[in-house]
């Protein structure tokens, strides 16, 4: 019994240890560069509470307004995502637990989740983005647990708080949504589909989203508008489905992706894991979702640390010689890669670095073609000097003319950066040009 005790605190203790390792890193470098354009957005809109907005949830706009109460702090800014990187590296250590792997597995699903080059871009900066990873894990955790011998229903009342909590945040959470229940179906789980806490879950979940979806509905649906728009009208950046999954691979740490490959062949291939086959269905459902809704790359990196935690548990079975060497080549290529996914250089080290390394990543979407440095760090840079020279035309007209003076921005990251900065220094009249804005879009 204390040797098995001994054993457990160990486990607890290597896996906490990642955990606070990954917060330690976000926090070193959550203040290096400045207020991302997004974060400026979300901030002014945090500003103005709302049960919704065109294009995302109320969740994430408030936490962002709410870490700026005392004055502008791009480390108090990240703070959240830092918090929930290392949550979701524990939360993935105790999923593989859950699917019965041990502390070899659960260790090798912590490191995973704590060094794949993406899920550290997604914590680096707070959007609403940021809490998808830990959201669709925890939704996948619970679930799994109402499915696993011996089944515990009663977790599908925790997942429809997690759904709920994740659609306040972001509706990509609908993807894993409708992936998990099509698994589920196809597999013998869906016996879980009957029970008295499957409906509870659901109804938990709408409860706590139908805040923001009769937001929605009430204002004839703009999100669904907006995606329309940039699936119809804007450039395909997602790609043929091959070049899709090698990008991901590539996003993921590729000597980490025989990790997730497992986490799809294994609950098949074995009957040990047969509770994680409606995890697999889930990510090709996901997968095939985005491909065909010319989806951004980074809308299936919240699947990895699931596939992570179900790729450890058949990890787990190769010898302690060859997972150590495994996970020491996969975190120096990961170290590797971390001024791309860290503000670690100076911007003009930065240009240097993935110039001389030939690693631009890839755009996206058309705001990021041609930026200079990656599109996050290009976009974290340059706002208070614009703010600034607005400022200094507005300063330069005759009194009757400021009194009548409107402003007038191309885009939410401009808006926002003269509504975010004027305000810190009252130099530009900030509420008009968020006013003008929103009347342009």
């Amino acid at each position: 019994m204390l040797s098995k005790i001994a054993r457990s605190l160990r486990e607890q203790t290597a896996v906490w240890t990642i955990a606070a390792a990954a917060t330690a890193l976000h926090l070193a470098y959550a203040g290096r560069y400045d207020i991302f354009r997004n974060e400026l957005y979300y901030i002014v809109c945090g500003r103005h509470p709302a049960f919704g907005y065109a294009d995302q949830p109320p969740l994430v706009p408030l936490i962002a307004a709410a870490t700026q109460l005392f004055g502008l702090s791009a480390w108090l800014l990240r703070l959240p995502g830092a918090l929930a990187a290392g949550a979701l590296v524990k939360l993935t250590a105790d999923f593989a637990i859950l699917l019965g792997g041990g502390r070899a597995a659960s260790i090798i699903a912590a490191a995973a989740s704590a060094m794949a080059p993406a899920l550290i871009a997604m914590a680096q900066i707070t959007t609403t983005s940021t809490f998808e990873p830990l959201a669709w894990t925890a939704f996948a955790y619970f679930v799994t647990r109402a499915i696993v011998e011996p089944p515990q229903p009663r977790a599908l009342l925790w997942a429809g708080v997690v759904a709920g909590l994740a659609l306040e945040a972001k509706y990509g959470l609908f993807l894993w949504i409708s992936g998990l229940a099509i698994g589920i179906v196809l597999t013998p789980a869906r016996r879980v589909l009957l029970t008295r806490q499957a409906a509870q879950g659901a109804f938990i979940g709408f409860a706590i989203a139908a805040p923001s979806l009769v937001w929605q509905a009430l204002h004839g649906w703009p999100f669904l508008a907006v995606m329309l728009h940039h699936t119809v009208g804007h450039t395909n950046f997602t790609g043929t489905p091959l070049r899709f999954e090698i990008g991901q691979a590539l996003a993921m740490n590729a000597l980490l992706a025989p990790l997730w490959l497992a986490g799809l062949v294994a609950p098949f291939a074995t009957a040990r894991l047969k509770a994680a086959r409606p995890l697999a269905i889930a990510y090709v459902v996901a997968a095939a979702l985005i491909i065909v809704l010319r989806g951004k790359d980074y809308y299936l990196f919240p699947a990895y640390p699931t596939l992570f935690a179900v790729g450890a548990v058949a990890a787990g079975l190769l010898t302690t010689w060859v997972l150590t060497i495994w996970m020491l080549l996969a975190a120096a290529a990961s170290a590797a890669l971390f001024p791309v996914v860290l503000p670690i250089l100076s911007p003009p080290r930065l240009a240097a670095f993935l110039d001389r390394h030939h690693l631009h990543p890839a755009p996206d979407e058309l705001a990021g073609v041609g930026a200079p440095l990656t599109q996050v760090f290009s976009d974290e840079l340059g706002w208070r000097a614009l703010e600034q020279s607005v400022a200094a035309v507005y300063r330069k007209l005759p009194p009757e003319d400021q009194r009548r003076a409107a402003i007038v921005a191309s885009n939410y990251g401009e808006a926002a950066a003269i509504d975010v900065y004027g305000r810190a220094d009252n130099r530009v009249p900030f509420a008009e040009a968020w006013e003008m804005f929103k009347r342009f879009q």
